[in-house]
């Protein structure tokens, strides 16, 4: 599969970075939209979309730089060249936790409501971004057969795209898109026929998305390691027990996702 979009001369243009930056649009609008509901100014809008993407792509970098430590210890100048790969998401989203947390006790803004805002569109692209790892040969599965990936009835571009260093590989990329885009619409639709409390949309998506990707990690076979565990499935564990902690502790809150603002009173 080839990894380049558009190219002339020395500038090209890869799959990789569109895909992700598109996935960012789509997940800021969706912020900006449910946010805009919860009277937050256009000024601390903009500012935590581009703070949020700033230290969520540095930190999801960090993250996997020091996963892959010794790679890059010897190639110094690859840690850069995020165009060629090697975000990961964990490591993204606590980027992202941290500087919202920072941000939102300067400006004195409700915390939890706010990632109740953000937790919607980040599961749409989550969903857009793994395409970008199938254009880079990322995310992939176990060995398998040409049979195999012609049983799930794929389009051939992308059983052409799986094969990957002299065999063909689980389309696991393709698995959690989809799972991540059935989780947007689910907590779009619970948001919007049931009256959740504060928190419990973030609770949601922690452990959906946490039981998804333990999941998927079982079957991935390019997973960063921590000695003998897959340091996905163990961030993953500990998002669903925040997520259930998040769903409990707020079922006798009286304060309402649809009802609360963002502003805290000064």
């Amino acid at each position: 599969m080839d990894s380049v979009l558009f190219e002339y001369g020395w500038f090209s243009i890869k799959w990789y970075s569109v895909l992700i930056l598109l996935g960012m649009i789509m997940g800021s609008l969706i912020f900006y939209q449910e946010a805009k509901d919860k009277k937050l100014s256009k000024d601390d809008m903009e500012n935590i979309i581009f703070y949020g993407l700033l230290f969520g792509i540095l930190g999801a970098r960090l993250y996997y730089v020091l996963f892959n430590l010794d790679y890059y210890l010897q190639y110094p100048l690859e840690i850069i060249q995020v165009w060629h790969g090697g975000l990961a998401i964990h490591g993204g989203i606590i980027g992202g936790l941290i500087t919202i947390i920072v941000y939102c006790k300067k400006k004195k803004i409700n915390t939890v409501l706010l990632l109740d805002t953000i937790v919607m569109g980040l599961l749409l692209a989550q969903a857009i971004g793994r395409w970008g790892n199938f254009f880079n040969g990322e995310a992939f599965g176990r060995t398998v057969s040409y049979s195999f990936l012609k049983s799930l009835h794929l389009p051939s571009f992308i059983i052409k795209g799986m094969y990957i260093d002299g065999a063909y590989r689980e389309p696991t990329f393709l698995y959690e898109s989809i799972i991540s885009l059935i989780g947007f619409f689910t907590l779009f639709g619970i948001s919007k026929v049931k009256k959740l409390r504060v928190g419990q949309l973030t609770g949601l998506y922690l452990m959906w998305y946490g039981i998804e990707r333990i999941i998927i990690e079982s079957f991935r076979s390019d997973s960063l390691m921590l000695g003998p565990l897959k340091i996905a499935q163990v961030i993953s564990l500990l998002f669903i027990i925040f997520g259930i902690y998040f769903v409990i502790k707020n079922i006798k809150s009286n304060k309402y996702y649809k009802e609360e603002k963002l502003l805290l009173e000064k």
